[in-house]
């Protein structure tokens, strides 16, 4: 894939910042004695279990060293699946700073989905909690002639397997060699990421990318000295990763684990550990908004509330920085971008809350309409980004890669952005969800914000449907809220007022919810198999 010639590209408005040479490990946890290093570094909420950094410095070098010593350490793989806990940034970096790769698990994953993980990234080591070894076994016995070794990184019952070993034996494990730090250009993390389409992909993110990420979010996220940031986002998640784990260490502030998300047990650790920086996606701000009890909990102590792996929009933001009484920004990113390219800075008030803000340092864009020409300002496009945050390539799969990343390093994110004459950027929606009608191009997300200005109206989503003359009709999903009663007609005639007559609702469907991903993302694939009752179509 290769880009036009004649490209209008958009820069960051902050200036360019210094990439280090050196490997993730060594930019977060520093080779030398620090004054902060008594300080806890992380704590899990569920146990207490904490280590300061000082121990995590130890016990992740510790790790290394062992790792570094088993014969097979060669062009090794080691899956982390574990829900989050305070072990989980030793392992991590523990297997970085042997030089080794970690692929992250999603802790809900089944045997079946972690057996095809390790199958694609070609892991032999295995590091997972005491609840998700049965799952291990399962998926290990699968791959009997390439997974070596289990580690277990907390207290499990003993076992008779020979491939079982346990955390607390390796970590005790020294040795006087000095172990050479990774090159900063050499593979680190392989997270596993749908793309901008399709099936799981591993994408390859170097030590590299990794670092230059966590200094181009410096306007986005400061964490002072007195910070203490909240991870019930799962730390195998990229956004978690670098957002929270990797930023707290590198800030030097105390990181607290919650192993899952319950609203009650998320307020009340916000309290109990006074969090100032809470990270979450959608989902949880809408719960946060529909608790009636919220008075109940102290949050005074929280700053900054960030939202990120799916639109928020404009009202919601507003509405929970008023409940929360502290800042609400978003931010934007991919896995392929390690992940952030765009951030509300929180100094910046006069930004819309329902854009995903400015491009960061050493960031540039592009926003591109289907024929290949560069979008005028206020116009969408897809959105193009290119900077040392971009991932290698996809692994092991070379036509994946050329089919979003090209020749000249863009990577075409197959989102749907505009940028107004300031700098924001807003997602309008995504490249293979637009709808056709009569040779326009129709956003769903557009029609989707439109629709919840509606008073009766509390949640909705909008697809394409196709007609007999080849045209897609905007089709509207709509769930009202308890106290109201709205006809097909209510809803087409509102859009209508709205909107231009060839993106205005044209079929609707009532329904009881809207079926969203854990990160809050509108399954559209889900929606298009919804039987359909008899239909409003406007004229």
């Amino acid at each position: 894939m290769t880009s036009t010639s004649a490209a209008r590209i958009l820069k960051s408005s902050f200036p360019d910042v210094p990439v280090p040479e050196v490997d993730l490990t060594s930019y977060v946890l520093g080779a030398e004695a620090d004054p902060r290093d008594q300080r806890i570094a992380v704590l899990d909420a569920a146990t207490g279990r904490s280590l300061t950094f000082a121990k995590l410095r130890a016990a992740v070098t510790s790790l290394a060293q062992w790792l570094h010593a088993d014969a097979e350490r060669l062009s090794q793989v080691c899956a982390l699946f574990a829900a989050n806990c305070a072990e989980y940034p030793l392992v991590f970096h523990g297997v970085l700073a042997a030089g080794q790769v970690v692929t992250p698990v999603n802790a809900l994953y089944t045997a079946d989905e972690l057996a095809r993980q390790l199958r694609d990234s070609r892991g032999r080591t295995v590091f997972c909690d005491a609840e998700r070894l049965p799952r291990t076994l399962q998926a290990a016995d699968q791959l009997a002639d390439q997974v070596r070794r289990i580690v277990v990184i907390d207290e499990a019952p003993t076992a008779s397997d020979e491939r079982i070993r346990r955390l607390s034996d390796a970590s005790t494990s020294q040795t006087s060699n000095r172990l050479q730090p990774p090159a900063h250009d050499s593979l680190a993390v392989i997270p596993f990421s749908s793309g901008t389409t399709g099936i799981p992909k591993g994408v390859m993110l170097t030590h590299r990318n990794l670092v230059a990420n966590q200094c181009q979010i410096a306007p986005l996220l400061e964490l002072p000295t007195q910070a203490r940031t909240l991870a019930v986002l799962p730390l195998s998640h990229i956004y978690a990763m670098t957002g929270i784990m990797n930023a707290s260490l590198a800030h030097r502030v105390p990181m607290v684990t919650m192993p899952r998300f319950t609203l009650d047990s998320f307020l009340a650790a916000i309290e109990q550990h006074r969090i100032t920086h809470a990270f979450v996606v959608p989902p949880i701000a809408t719960a946060l908004l529909a608790e009636p009890n919220l008075g109940r909990y102290d949050l005074s102590s929280l700053e900054l509330v960030m939202c990120a792996a799916a639109s928020l929009s404009t009202g919601v933001a507003e509405q929970l920085q008023d409940a929360l009484g502290a800042v609400v920004v978003q931010a934007y990113g991919l896995s392929e971008a390690s992940p952030c390219t765009h951030g509300i800075p929180p100094s910046r008030p006069d930004i819309h809350r329902g854009s995903i803000g400015l491009l960061m340092p050493n960031v540039e864009a592009r926003l591109v309409d289907p024929t290949g020409t560069d979008a005028a300002t206020g116009h969408p496009g897809e959105l193009w980004c290119r900077g040392p945050n971009v991932m290698a390539g996809y692994l092991d799969n070379p036509q994946a890669t050329a089919d979003v990343l090209d020749e000249d390093g863009w990577l075409h994110t197959g989102d749907l952005a505009s940028a107004d004459e300031h700098g924001t950027f807003t997602i309008v929606g995504r490249l293979k969800e637009l709808i056709k009608y009569n040779g326009y191009q129709v956003a769903p997300t557009e029609l989707e914000t439109v629709l919840l200005q509606h008073p009766a109206i509390a949640d909705a989503a909008v697809i394409g449907v196709p007609d007999d003359t080849g045209n897609e009709l905007p089709k509207a999903f709509v769930v009202t809220s308890e106290a109201y009663r709205l006809t097909p007609d209510d809803v087409i005639t509102f859009s209508a007022s709205r909107l231009a007559p060839f993106k205005k609702i044209r079929l609707v469907q009532f329904v009881d919810a809207i079926p969203r991903s854990a990160t809050g993302k509108i399954l559209r694939g889900q929606l298009r198999s919804l039987p359909a009752p008899v239909d409003q179509a406007a004229p």
